[in-house]
């Protein structure tokens, strides 16, 4: 076990119902192409390699599983901490979908798909750990933290740089697929991207609220931001100029997941309430919108959206309900 420093990742289910009352009127019932459930009990977080027909849940049951979406079979198991309780409250894909990092509020581990073995496991001890993101490879992760820093580390070579821009708790991470920058929103109101080799702040973006959700672009032409309230916005990541602001009528819009398609010209996002949505990046109109399905049991029923991702002529969404489900796309 390796020493380094302290961080914490917690979601949104206080506003689950704020977002329900809001897009209840708006949003017709949905039914999808297909749907099952992965976790009967529910999930913490989730991630979804639609590539590799992968998906990777955080159960609320303890266990972090690995599954395999063209047959519906366990690939992995894993724990963080033996037979404890493990809150594992994130988990995420590299892009290449190659790699997994996890992490509850006091460590990270990073595990490799082609064995399922972990090839690190790292404790933390300054402050609780937010969000996490891992680089393709799986050769770098960056790491933000309740205290408002972040941290960027190569478990190769255990190069550790500590950007220290924001001032107050980190709430979403992203990294760009080759590591070399990163994207970070916290409860200043602001966004940064920066430079991963010196922690340089190459563009930063204002926002009128806490900034909740990050996402940087597969292919490193586009940014994603947005605010817990009532701003989302695209940015171009080489000008770090708007490219669109998304349009919706709700006066409170919180985004719990994004991911923007092969060819960067649609962004795809979660939401608590059971909101999914598809946009245009050019515009930010809205294409297409859906309610996932909820957990059975007594009302009221709501469904945060942790994951998404693009299938083939689609788009495909796990729920803290722990329901998989496809969806037919314009």
């Amino acid at each position: 076990m390796k020493p380094l420093l302290n961080i914490r990742p917690t979601f949104f289910f206080i506003c689950c119902l704020l977002a329900s009352l809001l897009s209840a009127c708006s949003i017709p019932d949905s039914t999808p192409l297909s749907r099952f459930n992965l976790a009967e009990d529910g999930v913490y977080d989730a991630d979804i390699h639609a590539e590799k027909q992968l998906a990777v849940v955080s159960e609320v049951s303890g266990a972090i599983k690995v599954h395999n979406l063209a047959n519906n079979q366990v690939l992995y198991s894993w724990r963080h901490q033996g037979d404890g309780l493990n809150l594992v409250d994130n988990v995420k894909f590299s892009k290449d979908g190659n790699f997994v990092i996890t992490s509850d509020s006091e460590a990270f581990a990073v595990w490799e798909i082609a064995t399922g073995e972990p090839i690190g496991f790292w404790r933390i001890d300054e402050s609780s750990i937010r969000d996490i993101a891992i680089a393709n490879g799986g050769k770098a992760v960056l790491v933000g933290r309740a205290n408002g820093t972040v941290m960027f580390f190569e478990p190769g070579t255990e190069r550790r740089l500590e950007f220290i821009g924001h001032e107050e708790k980190i709430n979403s991470v992203d990294l760009s697929a080759n590591g070399r920058y990163a994207l970070t929103g916290g409860n200043d109101y602001k966004a940064y991207l920066w430079d991963t080799k010196n922690g340089q702040i190459i563009h930063v973006f204002d926002h009128p609220h806490r900034v909740s959700q990050v996402l940087i672009d597969q292919n490193a032409k586009y940014l994603f931001t947005a605010d817990g309230l009532d701003k989302a916005q695209i940015w171009d990541a080489q000008t770090g100029q708007e490219v669109s602001r998304l349009h919706f009528i709700e006066r409170q819009l919180i985004f719990t997941s994004a991911r923007f398609s092969a060819d960067s010209k649609r962004l795809l996002t979660g939401s608590p309430a059971k909101r999914l949505a598809l946009w245009d990046v050019q515009t930010g109109k809205i294409l297409k919108e859906w309610r996932v399905a909820p957990n059975d049991g007594p009302a009221p029923q709501s469904a945060v959206v942790y994951a998404v991702d693009y299938m083939t002529g689609g788009a495909a969404s796990i729920s803290s309900s722990g329901n998989y489900e496809i969806w037919q796309t314009p």
